[in-house]
């Protein structure tokens, strides 16, 4: 199984990353505020960010533009946001996570995982044309981390 993970330290209180987490998860204009590659996101089931509801979002990946549906699995306020694609991507991609992680006062570790239920060389080997898709998966979601960080740490003194 390929595992996908990044953690980045954010000084910031649980609390703010995770708002600020969710307020990315709103709408279309604060999505693409996250990353570049963002295109679009909607809820097309349920309330936001409740578990059950379904999110519907659009990012470019290697150039290539990935329409993706998740079902929220698991949300424990300021501490983490669990989710899982819906079928047929659920077969190959079992689950994701964004998790806050405090290690002191106004510092944590954020962190994102998700897994791909194959090893590393048949994936590729299945991708051709896509042979570095897991490394452009690990460097955009590195740079979430980091966008996350300059945002919520932009104007704090040292």
């Amino acid at each position: 199984m390929i595992e996908l993970i990044d953690s980045i330290e954010v000084k910031a209180a649980p609390e703010e990353i995770f708002e600020w987490l969710v307020q990315r998860l709103r709408d279309k204009e604060s999505y693409r505020v996250w990353h570049p590659e963002h295109v679009d996101i909607r809820w097309i089931k349920g309330e936001p960010m409740r578990e059950g509801s379904v999110l519907y979002a659009e990012e470019y990946l290697q150039g290539d533009l990935h329409k993706l549906k998740f079902r929220i699995t698991k949300v424990v306020p300021n501490r983490s946001i669990e989710y899982r694609s819906l079928f047929p991507l659920s077969l190959l991609a079992p689950g994701n996570k964004f998790s806050i992680e405090p290690t002191g006062e106004k510092s944590c570790v954020f962190t994102a995982s998700g897994s791909i239920r194959m090893p590393r060389w048949l994936f590729k080997k299945m991708h051709k044309k896509h042979e570095h898709k897991i490394e452009a998966t690990e460097q955009h979601m590195k740079e979430e981390g980091e966008n996350l960080k300059k945002a919520l740490e932009a104007g704090q003194d040292d």
